[in-house]
């Protein structure tokens, strides 16, 4: 069911990521289209847990806009990626060995981006904000349901996948490149917290009283290639 309303919500954002900007009458402004594809690292900072960042892949398409008078161009676009993260648990409350339970975590990212220019268009340092709709954390391996969360007396792997769907990012990076091909490395960082949703669950927290605070982490480094 998931999956069914990200493909909707794809095929939707994508009718927007088209280029409407007038042309100056007295400069050439440069439009484009963009894709992009490449690697990720996730992870969710948070005091709640003990996590370790995972590996996923990223790939969308980007509208840009380039003003040559200018120190700076723009784009926007929308990218859609699958990443993994791992949160450290245990079979059982008498278990003493902790083992790491494998998530995965799907988002639709849509973002403003303002591209300073260091050398053109060759070399650019890129940042914006960034508007995401995601899933809720999926189990891996099902039969990991039921292990306990490290740190906690009642708290069970399954407890936690219902996080907040809609979170606002911060991105900083730069682009490096020749003509219609670039690589592009990207930082961004959730600025909501996506686990507050946890907070209105009622979820056994013994021994912790600490409510739910985690912020998304995720690099990202890609080829993007123009037309």
């Amino acid at each position: 069911m998931q999956k069914k309303q990200f493909i909707l919500l794809v095929a939707f954002c994508i009718g927007f990521v088209t280029v409407s900007v007038a042309q100056h009458k007295r400069y050439t402004i440069k439009n484009g289209i963009g894709i992009i594809g490449g690697l990720t690292q996730y992870d969710i900072a948070t005091d709640n847990f003990t996590t370790k960042s995972g590996n996923g892949f990223i790939g969308g398409m980007i509208a840009t806009v380039g003003i040559p008078h200018k120190w700076y161009t723009v784009s926007y676009g929308l990218q859609f990626s699958q990443n993994t993260l791992e949160i450290t648990g245990r079979p059982s409350l008498a278990t003493i060995t902790q083992e790491q339970i494998d998530y995965n975590i799907l988002a639709v990212q849509l973002a403003f981006m303002l591209h300073v220019k260091l050398l053109g268009d060759n070399l650019t340092i890129d940042l914006g904000p960034q508007l995401q709709y995601n899933s809720e954390l999926e189990l891996d391996n099902d039969n990991q349901s039921n292990y306990i969360i490290d740190g906690f007396d009642n708290l069970f792997a399954e407890d936690i996948t219902k996080i907040s769907q809609f979170n606002v990012n911060g991105v900083v990076g730069a682009s490096a490149g020749i003509g219609n091909f670039k690589l592009r490395a990207s930082y961004s960082y959730g600025f909501t917290n996506m686990l507050n949703k946890l907070n209105d669950q009622n979820l056994t927290t013994t021994p912790s009283a600490e409510k739910f605070e985690g912020h998304q982490n995720m690099l990202a480094f890609a080829l993007m290639i123009t037309f």
